[in-house]
């Protein structure tokens, strides 16, 4: 198997170093390039094409955030995971809101960042567990009423395999349907739940207790 391709875009030289050295240890894991800020990030995207961008949020020229948009309507083949020292809930919010499969806060363990970056070439959610589970409670706090009630049987099923950490490919070997079909009923499902992103869907989805393997 082909080692997942990765492009590490951060304004911090040192820090960016030391991710470089952490990504470079892991035989699963080849690191095409680096940059260190949005603009970069964007150009080195369309020249390299990663598999997985590992980008900061806070940068020169363009913010991580706007260079993430721009990627995703560029390239939406290419996986992208923040890692910043922002433990705002609203950053979080905006980078999924940008189409950011992990959000890794800085300070985490290089086995963390390893794992966000495999986890996001397999086109699953990645979120540091704090992050997380503020999000977690932020979501119930606010007064829901049934939000599932409204999704028809395909789209809990769609929401229940997604909740699971599956992919859209993965979810519909599942169901027996194309992938376009599959984000077809994901589109309708966060319209319905009024959440911004898949990653806001699935926890609210485990909320409910959906997303668990029927074989455990």
């Amino acid at each position: 198997m082909s080692p997942i391709r990765v492009l590490v875009v951060d304004d911090h030289p040192l820090f960016r170093q030391g991710v470089l050295f952490t990504l470079g240890r892991n035989p699963d894991i080849e690191v095409v390039g680096e940059g260190e800020n949005g603009q970069q990030a964007v150009e080195l995207a369309q020249k390299l094409r990663p598999d997985v961008l590992l980008l900061d949020i806070t940068m020169p020229v363009i913010d991580g955030i706007q260079a993430a948009t721009q990627v995703r309507q560029l390239m939406p083949d290419i996986q992208i995971v923040m890692l910043t020292a922002s433990e705002e809930g609203d950053d979080l919010m905006a980078a999924m809101k940008a189409g950011a499969r992990g959000y890794v806060v800085k300070g985490a363990g290089a086995g963390e960042i390893v794992t966000a970056v495999i986890a996001a070439s397999r086109g699953e959610a990645y979120i540091t567990p704090k992050m997380a589970g503020n999000l977690l409670r932020e979501m119930t706090q606010k007064p829901v009423n049934d939000p599932l009630s409204e999704l028809t049987e395909r789209e809990l099923q769609v929401l229940d395999l997604v909740a699971r950490g599956l992919s859209n490919k993965e979810v519909g070997i599942q169901l027996s349907l194309a992938e376009k079909t599959v984000k077809h009923y994901l589109t309708s499902v966060l319209q319905k739940l009024h959440v911004r992103s898949r990653v806001e869907a699935a926890l609210l989805a485990q909320r409910h207790g959906m997303g668990k393997d029927p074989a455990s």
